[in-house]
């Protein structure tokens, strides 16, 4: 499986590891793992993003080995490595990372999402549970052994991306690398604990004020919730503390569907979609310059929060209506 891989690795010597952006705690781990095992390979791996990390995730890296991207500091490293995009096909997806994808001296993707349309010629995506299982999973191939450090971030994307080993895509190889994993010593208590018992005050008023946004559409079907840059200033939250927040309303019987808008404080929209699986939601992000699986889904817009939550509605609810 991993033959083209290891053909694009031997090719080249300097590689910059990146993923989407904000990055998540799979493209994260993913990335860390891909750091070891190139460094097994004798090979020289840099990882870099373009934004920092969220707070959320900092336990993952304790070592300061992810990097952002900064003009000055990296300026000619592109011209002399390859790229490899870990958790995305999509270079609009990357951010500012996308500024290098013409200058470096080649591209793979290494991905688990559903196919996207805007993907580079080198490539594996798979439709694994998480980017981590299958970044493992090339570890495993390599001969490269993890390090505790590691094997804690690839479990954190595990657990992250397959919802506490709770989404569909999740299967016995799923759990069969979360049983490799904890053998390096990870405590999965501890990341979870990280994880979900390590908010801010801040973020649990955000939820709040998302939660009291909480609107029904589709005939009770489709919960919507809003956050606004202005409720991130007045809570003293950040955005990255709304995650975990679009999957709350899937908790009621009726509520087949979730959708979050999200309002940076700088004015940019993003949105967060869920299902239960009647809704192929990565279709629907596809359509709107997005993507994701089909229980979990994303895109980023142009419009403003309302006309971008109304744009997503309606999609939504023409496939609920259509026989």
């Amino acid at each position: 499986m991993f033959d083209e891989l290891f053909s694009f690795i031997g090719r080249h010597e300097s590689f910059i590891l990146t993923t989407h952006d904000p990055a998540d705690a799979d493209g994260i781990g993913a990335e860390l793992v891909f750091a070891r095992v190139l460094n097994h390979m004798e090979k020289k791996p840099r990882v870099i993003n373009a934004s920092p990390m969220a707070d959320l995730f900092s336990f993952m890296d304790p070592s300061g080995l992810v990097e952002q991207w900064d003009t000055e500091r990296h300026g000619t490293l592109p011209e002399q490595s390859a790229l490899i995009m870990l958790d995305t096909a999509d270079e609009y997806r990357i951010g500012s990372m996308r500024e290098i994808s013409g200058t470096v001296r080649e591209v793979f993707v290494f991905d688990h999402h559903e196919p996207s349309s805007r993907v580079p010629v080198l490539g594996l995506q798979v439709p694994a549970a998480s980017t981590c299982e299958m970044a493992v999973e090339f570890a495993a191939a390599a001969g490269a052994e993890l390090n505790a450090q590691t094997a804690l971030a690839a479990y954190a994307g595990i657990v992250y991306d397959t919802g506490g080993f709770a989404y569909a895509k999740t299967n016995v190889g799923t759990f069969t690398t979360a049983i490799q994993l904890l053998a390096y010593g990870v405590q999965p208590y501890k990341v979870y604990q990280a994880m979900n018992e390590s908010a801010s005050t801040g973020a649990l008023l955000l939820q709040q004020r998302a939660l009291a946004s909480l609107e029904l559409h589709g005939g009770g079907a489709v919960a919507a919730q809003v956050i606004r840059k202005e409720d991130l200033a007045a809570t003293g939250a950040h955005i990255e503390d709304a995650e975990g927040f679009v999957n709350i309303p899937l908790k009621a019987r009726e509520i087949t569907v979730s959708i979050l808008i999200k309002e940076t404080p700088e004015g940019k929209v993003r949105c967060s979609l869920r299902s239960k699986g009647t809704v192929n939601v990565s279709k629907i992000a596809q359509s709107l310059g997005g993507g994701g699986h089909v229980t979990a889904a994303g895109f980023r817009s142009e419009l403003n929060v309302d006309q971008t939550l109304a744009e997503a509605l309606a999609k939504i609810v023409q496939v609920l209506q259509s026989p």
